[in-house]
């Protein structure tokens, strides 16, 4: 692909771009639109739309962009929670670090490639009909003595994404939730309206509790054989009167066997996975693993479509498939359309099927929060995204070429070196199909604004705060670090691509932070878990650069560039190391200290009565569940293992000695003090 077949899916997807921007500066101050752009503010601020019309509806206007600037990094907590802050945090990330390398890069690295050994010729007027390769690191002869340059340029890249890293680290996040107010509770959308089934309306602890008396009578008087075999139990919440006390109780083993108990710390009530939480706890790992092995199998399903997609991008092979399409193929512009725009839409569209699959795995996994099955499924798609989106295009462009693959280990980082600049002309053109185009089509929410019309002409266009949706965190997450990838990667082999990211990433955090603050509603979070999932793709992408660098400066022929990469290999190893051993334990325990003086400041303040108070009505679950837990007193088969599960419910749902305290943000999103219990009793005969 030539300069000027960039420049035309370049045109295309900047057009494209300005015509939904424009367009959805006028639709959203259309009042009949005011659910599919206002969701979040109507759910918590309850606001109101004037039916007056006037001309500046329909004039397009960026004020919408103004707003979403200004807004404060504290707003946003308080709207949205930690999560949402991380995840602009990750697009600041981003903009400061690739900033950087389009300096360096563009200033210093991009001529080298161009002019290859001989700087003392210009070629500034053929530049339209160069083809792309001359732009990248391929375009550097063997054995030139610039290639210092690159390796310069990589050290300055690995340096200041080293410590970006550590000052946006876990340390200032951590310090963000603790600072959060233990008395304050910050408005939240309206979670799903289930029937509670054990704590909710027409008392039903009173009746479910008459009817567990009832269960337990017939077990006292009935057979003694029903619970003579091994059976595992379903969970319970245990609430605890402190925080110390649940922490120390979640990290103590319950018994010798450690599969007879499983404690873990609870979810938030708004984020309980109920359909999971009744799975036996041996059934989990077989799901792990029956998940792990359809994502794989799916994963190399998707290699068709992937295949396909580079076989649009060599117009040469697509002549000899397909004679017949020769004459058209030879038209400059559908050749420039074919190998520059169609390949990467083609790509796209393909993996809009992979969020809603990988979201399946993650819930047939058994998650027992939303939260945790969103986590899961980004994980699953940042995998699915890099191995399908880098790797198998980068691989597969190199086994149509030569009909060849990867013989050993060792050469892999020859096969990258060799195949990566070959493939950069497709990285720009899916940044610009995939980074700018997605974001514009993201803000306009073109699917939800065609329901709300059917909705305001077949049902009356009735708002309900259930359906307002929450953020996506497990497309947008993988999409912004997948673009860090293809960043470093190509930084100093095609540094062509850093401006277009650039655009991608200040375009992300403008439309993505208006989408936070008006459209998407926090019902749950991870509280902050998606950042150790960033620090680590960041740090797998500065070793696959230097991997990839080491095997192009040995492919050149430059043993001074290549033992220089080496040492920044090792540091960055080490920098790792040493953020794994500081920033990671912050995700996974807590401090006893802040813990015990939250403790005594609820306590010497008088909230503790009235955090008792929530106690019944914490928990809600459906009332179909509690159904299905209480057959045993009709006389269905499996009636000791039911029994003895409402026996545990019992003692965890009725019991109010057992305390709970504060229900603010801050133990939502880290510091819950329920267990999730899993009982695995073995009980001798009676």
């Amino acid at each position: 692909m030539n300069i000027s077949a960039l420049l035309t899916s370049a045109g295309i997807n900047i057009g494209l771009c300005a015509l939904l921007l424009s367009l959805y500066s006028v639709l959203r101050k259309q009042p009949g639109n005011i659910n599919v752009y206002f969701g979040r503010r109507l759910a918590q601020e309850h606001i109101k739309h004037q039916d007056s019309f006037s001309l500046e509806r329909l004039v397009p206007s960026p004020s919408w962009i103004v707003k979403a600037w200004e807004s404060s990094e504290e707003e946003i907590l308080s709207i949205a929670g930690l999560d949402a802050v991380v995840f602009l945090r990750i697009l600041v990330f981003s903009i400061r670090i690739f900033s950087v390398a389009a300096i360096i890069c563009m200033c210093f690295v991009l001529p080298l490639n161009y002019h290859g050994q001989s700087l003392h010729r210009f070629y500034f007027k053929h530049i339209p009909s160069e083809s792309l390769d001359v732009f990248t690191i391929a375009n550097v002869k063997e054995g030139s003595k610039w290639l210092w340059v690159h390796c310069v340029a990589l050290y300055i890249i690995t340096c200041s994404a080293c410590i970006l890293l550590y000052f946006n680290d876990a340390e200032r996040i951590y310090k963000g939730i603790v600072l959060l107010k233990s008395n304050q509770l910050h408005p939240r959308c309206v979670p799903n309206k289930l029937t509670c089934g054990l704590c909710g309306m027409s008392d039903p602890i009173v009746i479910y509790s008459r009817k567990l008396e009832s269960v337990e009578r017939k077990a006292r008087i009935g057979d003694s054989d029903s619970f003579s075999e091994p059976k595992e139990c379903a969970s319970a919440f245990v609430f605890f009167k402190t925080r110390y006390a649940a922490i120390v109780a979640s990290q103590v083993q319950q018994s010798s066997n450690p599969m007879l108990w499983v404690t873990d710390l609870a979810p938030e009530p708004h984020d309980v996975y109920w359909s999971n939480l009744w799975l036996p706890y041996r059934q989990l790992w077989f799901r792990r693993i029956a998940t792990l092995m359809a994502a794989v199998v799916f994963m190399f399903l998707f290699l068709i479509p992937v295949t396909f997609v580079q076989g649009l991008s060599q117009l040469e092979q697509l002549q000899q498939m397909f004679p017949f399409l020769k004459s058209i193929l030879k038209k400059t512009f559908v050749s420039q359309i074919v190998t520059g725009y169609l390949p990467s839409v083609i790509l796209q569209l393909f993996l809009y099927i992979v969020p809603p699959t990988m979201m399946l795995f993650s819930a047939i996994e058994g998650p027992i929060s939303h939260s945790g099955r969103k986590k899961s499924a980004c994980c699953k798609v940042l995998y699915f995204t890099i191995w399908n989106v880098f790797f198998v295009n980068v691989l597969s462009g190199s086994v149509i070429s030569q009909l060849n693959v990867i013989s050993s280990p060792k050469g892999i980082p020859t096969q990258l070196a060799k195949a990566v600049p070959r493939q950069a002309t497709f990285f720009i053109t899916y940044v610009l199909t995939s980074g700018w185009a997605s974001l514009s089509s993201e803000v306009v929410q073109l699917f939800a604004l065609i329901l709300n019309s059917f909705k305001r002409v077949f049902c009356g266009g009735s708002y309900d705060s259930d359906s307002t949706p929450s953020f996506p965190y497990h497309t947008e997450v993988p999409k912004v670090l997948l673009f860090g990838l293809l960043g470093f990667t190509c930084s100093i082999l095609a540094p062509l691509i850093l401006p277009f990211l650039l655009v991608y990433f200040f375009l992300g955090y403008v439309v993505y932070r208006n989408q936070i603050l008006n459209v998407y509603c926090s019902k749950y979070e991870t509280g902050g878990q998606f950042w150790p999932i960033v620090h680590n793709t960041t740090v797998f992408s500065l070793i696959l650069t230097q991997i990839i660098a080491l095997g192009v400066f040995g492919i050149k022929h430059s043993p001074v560039a290549s033992g220089f990469t080496i040492p920044l290999l090792l540091f960055t190893l080490l920098f790792n190391e040493y953020c794994r051993q500081r920033f990671s334990p912050i995700f996974h325990s807590y401090s006893a200290e802040v813990l015990i003086k939250m403790d005594r400041e609820d306590e010497g303040s008088g909230r503790l009565d009235g955090i008792l108070e929530q106690l019944q009505a914490a928990y809600c679950q459906p009332e179909m569940m509690v159904h299905d837990i209480l057959d045993c007193e009709d006389g269905n088969s499996g009636g000791g293992e039911s029994i003895r599960c409402s026996q545990e419910l019992h003692k965890a749902f009725v019991h109010p000695a057992l305390g709970r305290t504060s229900f603010s943000r801050l133990q939502q999103v880290l510091l819950w003090l329920s267990l999730l219990v899993t009982f695995q009793e073995r009980n001798a005969s009676k």
